[in-house]
């Protein structure tokens, strides 16, 4: 996979979430109660909610929005009931897509999603038509810096237990087993490693390279998708050129 449209991709959608910091915060804060509801309100013994808290954090998200969502999840506070479904479809050009969602109206998010495929040239498809072409792992992305020491850095990851440590023009990529994602990012923090990305992702095994006119339509699908209230996150195999926006 081309190393550049991994960056290209992480920047892209930090450049949005910067631009709706309270719609982000507002999505954090529902996948924060949904993990708290599912396996408990203390971070130390509940990895997805943990690994959710720090990437909430590393989005600057305030502690009190976060301790609200706990109590949510955990019943201490009135909230609403979300479900985790995840649809997969085709973007223009052939485009593998991958939707996760968090909804409390299953019919209204299905319309939407379905709504925002066919509007850009793709089709929503069904349940693993394309998950296929992707690896579940956790991913750390650290842009290269004057103090960090590659050696260095890529020992302790190795150590911390990664799998793969992938130095590109940009910076360095750390690849995990999902299970051992939180050690890795620990053991890095601890080391006070800024990461541009750190999540449990859904990482490409090919990637799809689109003409200029099938560029506008997938990028005007992935805006949409970012902007949509019950989208959590959003996985494709497009390889997105190095100069985007």
């Amino acid at each position: 996979m081309a190393g550049h449209s991994k960056w290209a991709n992480i920047k892209h959608k930090k450049g949005k979430q910067d631009a709706v910091k309270g719609k982000i915060f507002t999505k954090f804060a529902k996948a924060i109660a949904v993990a708290a509801k599912e396996g408990g309100a203390d971070p130390d013994n509940n990895a997805k909610l943990r690994d959710i808290i720090a990437k909430a954090k590393a989005q600057n998200m305030p502690n009190d929005n976060i301790e609200r969502a706990i109590k949510k999840g955990a019943g201490e506070l009135e909230g609403s009931h979300y479900e985790e479904i995840i649809y997969e479809g085709y973007g223009p050009g052939g485009v593998a897509v991958i939707v996760e969602t968090l909804t409390d109206n299953k019919n209204r998010t299905a319309g939407d999603v379905r709504h925002i495929f066919d509007k850009n040239g793709g089709n929503l498809g069904t349940s693993g038509c394309v998950s296929f072409l992707f690896k579940r792992k956790g991913q750390l992305m650290i842009e290269k810096d004057e103090n960090v020491d590659e050696d260095k850095l890529m020992l302790l990851a190795i150590d911390a237990g990664a799998e793969d440590f992938i130095v590109e023009e940009e910076g360095y990529e750390i690849i995990t087993d999902p299970n051992d994602f939180g050690e890795v990012r620990e053991a890095l923090e601890s080391e006070n490693i800024n990461f541009v990305s750190a999540e449990i992702a859904m990482i490409p095994t090919t990637q799809v390279a689109l003409s200029a006119e099938d560029v506008k339509k997938m990028q005007k699908m992935l805006d949409m998708f970012e902007e949509h209230d019950d989208v959590q996150e959003v996985y494709h195999n497009w390889d997105m050129p190095e100069d985007m926006e």
